[in-house]
C-alpha cells in the first residue's frame, strides 16, 4: 500500500462482529489513510472476541448496538454515521468500511478528487480485492465478483466514500434489511438525481475467510434474500429493481428439474437431458467472465459456482417469502466463523 495520511473534511465508520485481527488491520489502515485528527467510529454488533477493547485501544470511538434489537449492517452504519456527526457535525464525507477490510492508503485522495470534481457524485467506490485468494476457491470467487466495471454505476458495496449530505437526504440505510442494503440505498440516491461511480483505483483488501462449502452456501442464501427483499420493496418502480435477478433465480433453480420430472414418464426418462442446461450455462458463464478471471480454471470455477448459487439463492428467496407471509422480521445470515489463532496468509 502506498500514500500517506490525508487531512480533509472526512471521517470513517467501520462495522464489525468478531473480526479479531482483521479489525485491528482495518482500524490501523483508516488511521494511516485519514490522519490522526480524523474521527473514526467503530460500531460493534455483539462481538465476543475482544473487538471492542481493541478498537478503543486504537483510538476509535466505539458504538455498541443495543442487543434488544436484531443486528443488521445497515443499522450499524446508520448508528456509526450518527456518532460521527456528533463528534464532528460539519463532516462532509464518510468512508464506510467493513471490519474485515483494510483500506488502501492511496484510496482517499483518489475518491476525494472524484467527489470534488462532481457535486452530484454521492458515492465513490473502487477495487476491493480478496487478501487470500489462494486459500480457497470461495475466496477466489469473491475476488472475481468484486471486479466490477469502472465508470458510472448503479450501486456500491459496504466499502465506499460517501457524501454525507446525500446520505442524509435519503435517510441513510434501511435499518431492517439484513442484506443488500447498499444497492437499495444507492437506488434511492439515484432517484434523487445523485450519482455513483466506480473508480479505477485500489480501495480495500478483504478477508473473506471462507474455507468450506457451507460458508459459501450461506453467503449465497443471503444474496437471494437480498434480491427478494429488494424486489418486494421497489420492484414495482420504473427500474423494476431486482425483479430480473429474482426471476432468474426461480427459473434456473426450478424450471429444468420440474420439467424433467413432469416429462419423465411420457419420454421414458429422456427428459433428464433437460438437466444438461446446467453444465451448458456454467460454460457460458465461464466464457463471459474469462477476462475478469484471468485463467481458464478460475473462469470454469466461477461458471460452475454461479450455477450452483441459483439453488442457494432460491433458498434465500423462499426464506424471505416465508418470513413475509408470517409477518416475521428476517435475521442476519452469517457465513463467517469467529476468528481464532491462525498462520498469517491462511484464511480462517
Amino acid at each position: 500500500m502506498t500514500g500517506g495520511p490525508v487531512q480533509h473534511d472526512a471521517g470513517a465508520v467501520a462495522i464489525g462482529r468478531n473480526e479479531g485481527d482483521r479489525l485491528v488491520r482495518c482500524l490501523e489502515s483508516l488511521r494511516a489513510a485519514l490522519g490522526g485528527a480524523a474521527p473514526i467510529v467503530y460500531v460493534d454488533s455483539g462481538s465476543a472476541d475482544g473487538s471492542i477493547e481493541r478498537a478503543r485501544a486504537l483510538g476509535a470511538e466505539v458504538v455498541e448496538l443495543d442487543l434488544s434489537a436484531p443486528f443488521t449492517a445497515a443499522r450499524a452504519r446508520n448508528a456509526g454515521l450518527r456518532a460521527l456527526l456528533r463528534a464532528q457535525p460539519g463532516v462532509a464525507f464518510v468512508q464506510f468500511v467493513d471490519g474485515d477490510c483494510e483500506l488502501n492508503a492511496g484510496w482517499i485522495p483518489a475518491a476525494m478528487d472524484a467527489l470534488a470534481a462532481d457535486e452530484r457524485l454521492a458515492v465513490a467506490c473502487g477495487r476491493r480485492r480478496e487478501r487470500f485468494p489462494s486459500a480457497s476457491v470461495y475466496n477466489r470467487l469473491c475476488d472475481v465478483e468484486w471486479d466490477t466495471p469502472v465508470g458510472e454505476a448503479t450501486a456500491c458495496g459496504g466499502d465506499a466514500l460517501i457524501r454525507v449530505a446525500a446520505l442524509v437526504a435519503v435517510g441513510g440505510y434501511e435499518d431492517s434489511m439484513i442484506a443488500g442494503e447498499e444497492p437499495e440505498m444507492c437506488l434511492r440516491l439515484r432517484r434523487l438525481g445523485w450519482r455513483i461511480r466506480r473508480l479505477d483505483a485500489e480501495m480495500t483488501l478483504h478477508d473473506a475467510a471462507m474455507t468450506r462449502l457451507g460458508q459459501w452456501w450461506r453467503r449465497a442464501v443471503r444474496s437471494g434474500h437480498a434480491y427478494a427483499e429488494g424486489a418486494w420493496r421497489h420492484g414495482r418502480g420504473p427500474e423494476r429493481y431486482d425483479v430480473r435477478p429474482v426471476l432468474s433465480i426461480l427459473v434456473w433453480s426450478l424450471a429444468p428439474p420440474l420439467f424433467a420430472l413432469a416429462l419423465a414418464w411420457p419420454t421414458r426418462g429422456l427428459s433428464a437431458a433437460l438437466l444438461l442446461v446446467y453444465p451448458i450455462q456454467a460454460l457460458r458463464t465461464a466464457w463471459k467472465c474469462r477476462a475478469r478471471a484471468g485463467s481458464a480454471r478460475l473462469a470454469l470455477e466461477y461458471g460452475l459456482f454461479m450455477v450452483l448459487a441459483k439453488f442457494a439463492q432460491a433458498q434465500g428467496v423462499l426464506r424471505f417469502a416465508v418470513d413475509r407471509a408470517r409477518g416475521r422480521r428476517g435475521r442476519i445470515i452469517e457465513y463467517k466463523d469467529a476468528p481464532g489463532p491462525r498462520a498469517e496468509g491462511v484464511a480462517s
